[in-house]
């Protein structure tokens, strides 16, 4: 059952204008000293709620970093940034949406903002949260999974959206667009079932005493969910190890062959005698050893190797003359939501407020807005 959301850490949410609560900070992707902005009725002004918009009467803005300035179609504007936004909505039933900006390669809705940053420029998407979650699920998660499954996706990345924005309120960004944080690709990645999905679960946020949960989640867990301590080194009530149906799913099993060589460079030294020398309750690695000393802990070890290479922790290792011959189930960190275990739940006649209960155990789900 749903219930407004009570004084909390929200509260500095609530107590902003609609249009600020609504609206996400994403950095998009940096640039030289030169990058291309363009839309239709093209306007630009400063970075702030409040700007006054100027159209540009052309539908493209050629912006250069001078020193410190930028220079926007060969003309000096005051501040180290500036911020556009298209002057046209699209037509039929998206009359109220604006047509899409394009910038840094990505095609976006809301405002772009261009600012001096390090050596070059970087590229900001603020956008409204509602329609930035569209194009997140459309990144994050097949579009093809059952509406229940898309909806607890939906309430996930919200929850995390917002909690990510409590955390870095009052700077120049909250989120990034790749896979560090939520992966974010614009409109391209919107579809209709993204867009039911969102407008289904509108305002719906998970909470624990109050406050918006760490909602983190990943592709697959293999059979049983991790930690959120042993996986992120975030101990936190709500993300404890759940069995989960993604076990029996192909999609959750993975080999990799990993050469001398790329072994050696991921642990900095000789892999003679590599293997797993420690493992968390739901037996993934916790730590990684060879026969010389080398030791490192196995969320180190992952990245240094590459996810994509050791799709997850929950691995066995057995050495080959061709390298090191892994065997593993499950894709990501395995805390939180499982995005394959959803689509199972899903397809057995689970609703999304089950499915989120059931891998955030003890959370609430409320109505922000």
């Amino acid at each position: 059952m749903l219930r407004p959301v009570a004084f909390c850490l929200l509260c500095l949410l609530v107590s902003s204008p609609a249009s600020a609560l609504e609206t996400m900070r994403i950095a998009m992707s940096e640039a030289g000293g030169e990058v291309q902005v363009s839309g239709p009725g093209l306007s630009s002004g400063a970075d702030t709620e409040e700007a006054t918009f100027q159209p540009l009467g052309t539908r493209q803005a050629i912006v250069r970093r001078r020193g410190k300035k930028l220079e926007v179609n060969g003309v000096l504007v005051a501040g180290s940034s500036v911020r556009f936004r298209s002057g046209e909505a699209a037509p039929g039933a998206d009359a109220s949406r604006e047509k899409p900006l394009r910038a840094g390669g990505m095609e976006v809705r809301g405002d772009v903002v261009v600012r001096v940053y390090r050596e070059g420029l970087q590229l900001i998407n603020v956008i409204p949260l509602e329609e930035y979650l569209a194009a997140v699920l459309g990144s994050e998660m097949p579009v093809s999974f059952p509406p229940e499954a898309l909806k607890a996706q939906a309430v996930a990345a919200r929850t995390y959206a917002l909690q990510k924005k409590l955390e870095a309120y009052g700077s120049s960004f909250y989120l990034g667009s790749s896979v560090l944080h939520q992966v974010y690709g614009g409109v391209n990645r919107e579809d209709p079932r993204t867009l039911a999905a969102v407008e289904a679960t509108r305002g719906e946020v998970l909470t624990y005493e109050l406050a918006p949960i760490e909602a983190y989640f990943h592709a697959s867990c293999g059979g049983r969910t991790e930690s959120g301590l042993a996986a992120l080194q975030r101990d936190l009530p709500y993300l404890q190890p759940a069995e989960c149906p993604c076990g029996r799913l192909p999609a959750s099993r993975w080999t990799a062959t990993v050469s001398r060589a790329e072994l050696q460079t991921a642990l900095g030294g000789s892999p003679s005698g590599f293997r797993i020398s420690g493992r968390t309750g739901t037996r993934r690695a916790s730590r990684v050893s060879t026969s010389e000393g080398l030791s490192m802990d196995g969320p180190r070890f992952r990245q240094r190797l590459g996810y994509t290479k050791l799709k997850s922790l929950d691995f066995e290792v057995e050495e080959t003359p061709h390298g090191y011959h892994f065997t593993g189930r499950g894709y990501g960190h395995g805390a939180g939501l499982c995005q394959w275990g959803a689509k199972a739940l899903a397809d057995g006649g689970w609703n999304y407020r089950d499915i989120l209960s059931h891998y955030y155990p003890g959370t609430e789900l409320q109505q922000l807005y």
